[in-house]
């Protein structure tokens, strides 16, 4: 009993933290730099950077996102934990070409595309499997951030395919 309440206790403010820290621009945009740098390797291949185009401007654009599924070893599935009003999902749902810098990899050129709810429920349940921990400490950040359900089946979590060639 005593070590349920120190885990709630110490996973309500890692809870906090979180949603602290995904709406902090400077927090968020910090990996940039260590990608560019060519120090994107410290992240592993749980994190990638995305540069994409802007949809209205035409500027690159970069994201680093956490990968939640890693199929083959030339595609990454990443989610939007604001969906689909996240400006990086907008712009590469317009502009399917980008370039994907993950591990020791850097600027790949490839493909996104958007999975549907099935491919994205399978994908998040093999997540849940390979992470429980994090996705017990996250999900309720992610479905305020979200603003609606992301528990499979049938979740609300856009996530989009990315295809290395």
């Amino acid at each position: 009993m005593w070590n349920a309440a120190l885990t709630h206790a110490l996973t309500e403010p890692t809870r906090k933290l979180a949603e602290a820290a995904l709406h902090s621009r400077r927090f968020a945009r910090a990996p940039i730099s260590l990608y560019r740098a060519g120090l994107g390797f410290v992240f592993g291949s749980r994190m990638l950077m995305l540069e994409h185009v802007g949809r209205r401007t035409g500027a690159k654009r970069y994201v680093v996102l956490e990968v939640i599924d890693h199929p083959d070893p030339n595609t990454y599935v990443v989610p939007s934990g604001f969906g689909e009003r996240s400006q990086w999902f907008q712009n590469v749902m317009a502009k399917p070409e980008v370039k994907v810098s993950v591990a020791r990899r850097r600027s790949v050129a490839g493909t996104a595309r958007r999975l549907s709810t099935d491919e994205a429920d399978a994908a998040l349940q093999r997540y849940i499997g390979r992470h429980p921990r994090a996705w017990s400490s996250l999900k309720e950040v992610v479905q305020r951030t979200l603003g609606g359900r992301v528990d499979p089946p049938d979740t609300d979590l856009p996530m989009v395919e990315l295809r290395c060639r």
